[in-house]
């Protein structure tokens, strides 16, 4: 049994994904949840709505490197709906990003949604914050 399926078993309903759009993006932020300086993570509301599985409050979640090897299990324990343009500084800091500004924080994720072509400053975001539960 591999380590993902050997996982999914020990946190029942569990869901195994890597952060980002790229493998280098998917260490990047994975390493800053092993550091325990990532807490929080977003999506576009459209995105989530056309996952196949997304996180819920109390769910488990397998985080995966860029390899798509698992690296740590997080818990989700607060999700809300907010609009980019809404994001605060206390929000931006537990995404653990770059200087943990708002600025830097509105700069790459605008940057993101704009490469996925969906970008607005109005946009719905899912905004997660998760508790670590195990390094892998």
């Amino acid at each position: 049994m591999d380590l993902v399926a050997s996982l999914k078993e020990k946190y029942p309903g569990a869901i195994a994904w890597a952060f980002g759009n790229s493998g280098e993006m998917a260490d990047e932020l994975a390493a800053l949840v092993v550091q325990g300086v990532k807490t929080a993570s977003c999506g576009s509301l459209s995105s989530f709505i056309n996952e196949d599985d997304s996180p819920t409050i109390g769910g488990y979640n397998i985080i995966l490197n860029g390899k798509g090897e698992p690296v740590c299990v997080i818990r989700t324990v607060a999700m809300r709906i907010l609009r980019f343009c809404d994001v605060t500084e206390e929000f931006a800091k537990k995404e653990g990003e770059g200087d943990l500004s708002l600025k830097y924080w509105q700069e790459v994720h605008k940057a993101f949604f704009e490469n996925e072509g969906c970008y607005s400053a109005e946009m719905e975001l899912v905004a997660e914050e998760f508790q670590l539960i195990e390094l892998l």
